[in-house]
């Protein structure tokens, strides 16, 4: 199957790896259905709407700049991904990028959970008054500040 993305152009896809998201992302209850693109030579990647060239959110898995972020599944979540065992489900976290990129942000309270067995996502609300929707990925060093390379 060909699609247009935002940041790859044209480019054919393997209509299996596509993952259906039954209830849209919020905001985008219309867009059921995505696949998850690699960005380059990055550790990003791109949740590529297939219906809509435009819409793409970039990805990180947020477990690799927050090592002390622990997801736990609400039962109805759980139950609408058709989760059976926690080795087919990945998270993601949707990231807001701004300029310049030190200020980027992780969406750690609604992280992107995929069942990769049934091909199933959501956007999960975390009920965890710890995370919120800004949490800065990169960490200003205290003694980088003022320096000069």
């Amino acid at each position: 199957m060909i699609i247009q993305t935002k940041y790859h152009g044209e480019l054919e896809i393997d209509e299996k790896k596509i993952i259906h998201f039954e209830e849209g992302i919020p905001s985008f209850e219309d867009e059921k259905q995505f696949i998850i693109l690699p960005l380059e030579d990055s550790p990003f990647l791109i949740l590529q709407s297939v219906k809509t060239a435009s819409l793409g959110f970039v990805l990180i898995s947020p477990f690799e700049y927050f090592a002390d972020y622990d997801v736990v599944l609400p039962d109805a979540a759980v139950k609408k991904l058709k989760i059976e065992n926690e080795n087919e489900v990945v998270v993601f976290t949707i990231l807001t990028v701004h300029e310049p990129f030190e200020n980027t942000t992780a969406n750690l309270r609604a992280p992107i959970v995929v069942n990769t067995k049934a091909q199933l996502g959501k956007q999960v609300i975390l009920n965890n008054d710890k995370y919120t929707t800004k949490h800065r990925i990169i960490k200003k060093s205290p003694a980088s500040v003022g320096e000069e390379g």
